[in-house]
């Protein structure tokens, strides 16, 4: 008899192909100063490709932290349970060096490579919080060089040492931050928790925070109310007695993605912690901090978009509909090509990012000023970009793509969280107002990375005038906010491809992006395009 099932057409799995196999994030790493990482990050990008990798992203997933907030006694113990899938991500980002690493590192383009390891290791996205927080820690805490010189060594220490005790008698620390309240949200300034001094130099913080990430960190910087005002400290978990600070985790959120992530409230008790920064100063104390964390949200949306790509294209190749292979049809070819477009423009914009910010570290002054608006900028529209984005490449499989095994439904869950993390969308806009407003050199080194591709193409020349005449009308720019950051971000984005990136991706950007000959959806590229040079740029063999 025939055999009543046969699986036929089905498309192999994704897995023994290098995730830094990608001309873009390469070529952009010897751009941007860090040419000598790129064998280590090819050796993580095929280990991010193993199919044991992808196992443990898939775990950590299916098998969420859980919170035990006692014990089998009735004590008080506020653990947070993992499964281990979690603990081997979390090792292979820290041996990496992926969280604060560069910070020990005199190399210049250490924060570039580390940047292009972000973006490879994306097996599993919620791993990157405490990860990115840590990283984010380090110069917010230079801010008072006591605290910094006990705890940095160990926050860029490779070793990833889990559990429970005193901060200074680990191998290796990982540092969160907690700053919304429910009353407030992105409004911390209207943050109750309050902070009295004691006659040890310390404080003892005592209110409610409304969502703190990754509460299994062994340090965090706080926001509360001073003295002087609202201000930044450092709370350890586990007191340097090895007792533990009073930090009850009430509940962890049932969140929409990002679920291998624990995120908490927490009640501080009178909880110890130490001033960082000046008082009254939290916001600014803590402001580096916001913004390393934003530079990675824009990176692991970038990464997300070149992970849905190439899913897509790898679909495309092996599935066959209506006698073809899809990435045989015309219409799938321009859906395929078309994010492949937003991925490179976003890859390239990162790299720039990541870039800048290494230089600021050394102290490049012009760079500094760029990164203020151009981070803030791509924070908004990159990260805008993932979800309509994610949501098109799921739809490239079909009903494969909607179901769980295939991953692009973690995808797409994933892909709203990097716009809401750090500033919603409305907070990104309107802090890149306020940059323009008080810091006018930002303005001034945005325009000029910008015009190292003037005269490169008319289209490009043409979107720069109208956007600095839309700055010119300042009646109605807060109306307008969310519009002229867009408009920034595609400039920017198109001077980058055009300078560096490859001929038939920046035409088909300029003509679309900037040029309006587009439609309202991935797919509707206009012919005339180099589709095959574009689509070949995100196959994986």
């Amino acid at each position: 008899m025939p055999p009543t099932h046969e699986v036929l057409n089905q498309v192999p799995p994704l897995v023994g192909h290098d995730v830094a196999d990608d001309p873009a994030l390469l070529d952009g790493l010897a751009r941007e100063g860090a040419g000598w990482a790129a064998e280590g990050i090819r050796e993580l990008g095929r280990l991010a490709g193993t199919e044991q990798a992808q196992e443990w992203g898939r775990l950590a997933n299916e098998y969420p932290p859980v919170l035990r907030t006692h014990d089998r006694y009735g004590h008080r113990i506020d653990e947070v349970e993992f499964h281990p899938a979690w603990h081997e991500l979390m090792r292979v980002a820290v041996s990496h060096g992926l969280h604060a690493a560069p910070w020990a590192d005199d190399r210049p383009g250490a924060h570039v490579a580390r940047a292009a390891g972000f973006y490879v290791w994306r097996v599993d996205a919620g791993h990157g919080c405490p990860v990115s927080m840590t990283y984010a820690s380090v110069p917010a805490l230079r801010q008072s060089p006591e605290l910094a010189a006990a705890y940095e060594p160990l926050l860029t220490a490779r070793e990833y040492d889990f559990g429970l005790r005193a901060p200074l008698t680990k191998a290796g620390l990982l540092a969160g931050m907690s700053m919304t309240e429910k009353q407030g949200g992105s409004d911390v300034r209207a943050n109750t928790t309050r902070a009295e001094p004691g006659p040890d130099g310390a404080f003892r913080l005592t209110g409610h925070k409304w969502f703190t990430s990754a509460p299994m960190c062994d340090v965090f910087l706080t926001l509360a109310q001073g003295p002087e005002g609202l201000t930044c400290y450092l709370v350890p978990r586990v007191l340097p007695d090895g007792t533990r600070n009073p930090m009850r985790l009430m509940r962890l959120k049932d969140k929409l993605g990002n679920r291998s992530n624990a995120s908490a409230e927490i009640e501080y008790d009178r909880a110890l912690g130490w001033q960082v920064g000046e008082g009254g100063r939290g916001v600014r104390t803590i402001i580096e901090m916001v913004n390393m964390t934003r530079l990675d949200c824009v990176i692991g949306a970038a990464a997300g978009m070149r992970h849905g790509t190439v899913t897509a294209v790898h679909h495309a190749v092996h599935r066959r509909a209506f006698g073809r292979a899809l990435i045989d049809q015309p219409l799938m070819r321009n859906v395929l090509a078309d994010l492949a477009v937003e991925s490179e423009a976003a890859t390239v914009l990162m790299l720039r990012l990541a870039g800048a910010t290494d230089r600021s570290v050394r102290g490049e002054e012009s760079e500094t000023a760029f990164k203020r608006l151009a981070l803030a900028v791509s924070k908004y529209w990159v990260c805008k970009r993932w979800p309509v984005h994610a949501a098109e490449a799921l739809e490239c499989l079909g009903g494969n793509g909607y179901v769980e095994e295939s991953g692009m439904p973690r995808l797409f869950r994933e892909s709203p969280l990097n716009s809401i993390w750090e500033g919603s969308g409305n907070v990104a806009a309107l802090d890149v107002l306020r940059a323009m407003a008080r810091e006018p050199q930002t303005v001034e080194a945005f325009f000029a990375e910008v015009a190292a591709a003037s005269g490169a193409d008319s289209r490009l020349d043409s979107a720069v005038k109208q956007v600095k005449d839309a700055l010119a009308d300042p009646a109605t720019i807060e109306l307008r906010a969310r519009r002229v950051v867009e408009r920034l971000a595609l400039v920017l984005q198109a001077s980058l491809l055009v300078r560096h990136g490859h001929p038939a991706v920046a035409d088909a950007f300029c003509a679309t992006r900037l040029d309006g000959d587009w439609g309202a959806a991935f797919g509707t590229l206009p012919p005339g395009l180099d589709l095959a040079a574009i689509i070949d740029r995100a196959r994986t063999a």
